[in-house]
């Protein structure tokens, strides 16, 4: 059992929610919902549960990958981590990541040549931001970004003739990812105000966004997605403000923290914004998962 939870530790089963929640999303954000009680609704739910496991993969691999290319570090910063502190073996945390990698896009390959060709884009991309990206002061946040912004994609990809109608949604989790990038700099050492304010700055302008969405696309009905809007604010400005204050490490973890976990709540609003409060509230049930698991594994 206890190996088990190390490799689990590897994968960040919290954060794996939250790439569930973009598929989730991405699925409401094109119209496909009402298609899960249509005609032929076995093809659609076959295709949501296709692509939550194929994003399961993914985000596993990429962030186990991502412990084995820091494992050096680790060994002086994070000893405590699975793979320095000896719990996994290097060799088998390589063997662990690249079947999750390659598991989660053979199952995204089931639903079409497309959605299998997202799934590589993010694997590539993963391995990209672990072996070199994050180390980039511009690209890293991009390249992180980019990557959470395809698993959008892929979510959309279940009905991807509405695609071209919507693509420009998947710029709000880009910007979204590359500001909690920015922030998470400051973890080890602290003192990193300017990408702290940069962070914030982007988390205003994706707030507006989202409610300009809303309005666009719902009209009068887009107070349905205002409560959403609402928990994700709580969420992630009071600790965010707080490590703008102290530059602390601990504050900064938090903030990263809560920045990560919230992202099930902004797919919640997205999603809402789209396809009505139903679909959002289907999504947000994922949070008490997501914040439990976080009280066992990292996050950050």
């Amino acid at each position: 059992m206890s190996k088990l939870l190390a490799f689990l530790k590897l994968a960040r089963p919290a954060n794996v929610v939250t790439a569930v929640a973009d598929i989730w999303a991405g699925f409401a954000i094109v119209g496909a919902v009402p298609l899960l009680f249509g005609d032929k609704p076995g093809e659609y739910w076959d295709a949501l549960l296709w692509l939550s496991l194929s994003t399961i993969g993914l985000y596993g691999g990429g962030v186990a990958f991502n412990d084995i290319f820091d494992a050096e570090l680790d060994a002086k910063e994070r000893p405590e981590r699975p793979i320095p502190s000896g719990q996994v073996k290097l060799l088998w945390a390589v063997v662990f990541a690249s079947v999750l990698l390659i598991g989660g896009i053979v199952c995204a390959a089931q639903v079409s040549v497309w959605s299998g060709q997202l799934a590589v884009f993010i694997a590539v991309f993963a391995l990209i931001y672990d072996a070199w990206g994050k180390h980039q002061a511009i690209f890293g946040p991009i390249n992180m970004g980019a990557c959470r912004s395809a698993n959008l994609l892929l979510g959309m990809s279940a009905y991807h003739y509405q695609i071209g109608e919507v693509w420009y949604v998947a710029l709000i989790p880009l910007t979204y990812i590359a500001a909690i990038t920015m922030i998470s700099r400051g973890e080890v050492h602290g003192k990193n105000k300017k990408a702290l304010l940069g962070g914030f700055s982007i988390y205003l302008v994706i707030t507006a966004a989202v409610v300009v969405l809303a309005i666009a696309h719902r009209g009068i009905m887009a107070w349905e997605a205002l409560p959403f809007l609402l928990i994700f604010c709580i969420m992630v400005y009071p600790p965010l403000l707080r490590a703008i204050k102290d530059q602390q490490p601990a504050f900064i973890g938090k903030a990263v923290k809560a920045g990560v976990i919230a992202l099930i709540v902004l797919n919640a609003t997205m999603a809402s914004a789209f396809a009505g409060i139903w679909p959002g509230i289907a999504i947000i049930s994922l949070l008490p998962l997501s914040l439990w698991l976080a009280k066992i594994f990292a996050v950050t």
